[in-house]
C-alpha cells in the first residue's frame, strides 16, 4: 500500500516538474527580450527540475540516491539566482541595443550608473 502511494506520489512530482519545465521553455521562446527569458529560465526552470528531483528521491527508495537528489535540488536553488544575476549583469554592461527594448531603465535612474562602466 505504501508502495503505490510512493509511486503515485513521485508520478505526480513529475508531472508538476515537466509542466513546470515546459512553462519556462514556453517563456524562453515567447518573452521579448533578454531579461524576462532570463526570468521565465531562472524560476520556473530550477522549480521544474527540482519537481523531478524530488520525484526521484521519494520513488527511489534508496537513501543515497535519495539524498543526492535533494543535495542537487539544493544546489539548483542556490546556484540559479547567482547565476541569473551574473549573466543580467553582464549583458547590461555590454548590450549595445539595450535601450531599444527597455522602457524604463531602474539601474541607471537610482544609481547613475553607466551601463558602459
Amino acid at each position: 500500500m505504501i508502495a503505490a502511494i510512493t509511486i503515485y506520489a513521485g508520478c505526480g512530482l513529475l508531472l508538476l516538474g515537466a509542466v513546470f519545465s515546459l512553462i519556462a521553455a514556453i517563456g524562453v521562446v515567447r518573452l521579448p527580450d533578454l531579461f524576462t527569458r532570463m526570468h521565465a529560465a531562472s524560476k520556473a526552470g530550477p522549480v521544474g527540475a527540482g519537481l523531478v528531483l524530488i520525484a526521484v528521491a521519494v520513488v527511489s527508495g534508496d537513501v543515497g540516491v535519495a539524498l543526492r537528489a535533494i543535495v542537487g535540488f539544493v544546489f539548483l536553488l542556490l546556484t540559479t539566482p547567482v547565476a541569473a544575476h551574473l549573466l543580467a549583469r553582464a549583458s547590461y554592461r555590454t548590450t549595445d541595443q539595450l535601450h531599444m527594448n527597455m522602457v524604463v531603465d531602474e539601474l541607471k535612474s537610482k544609481t547613475g550608473q553607466n551601463p558602459d562602466a
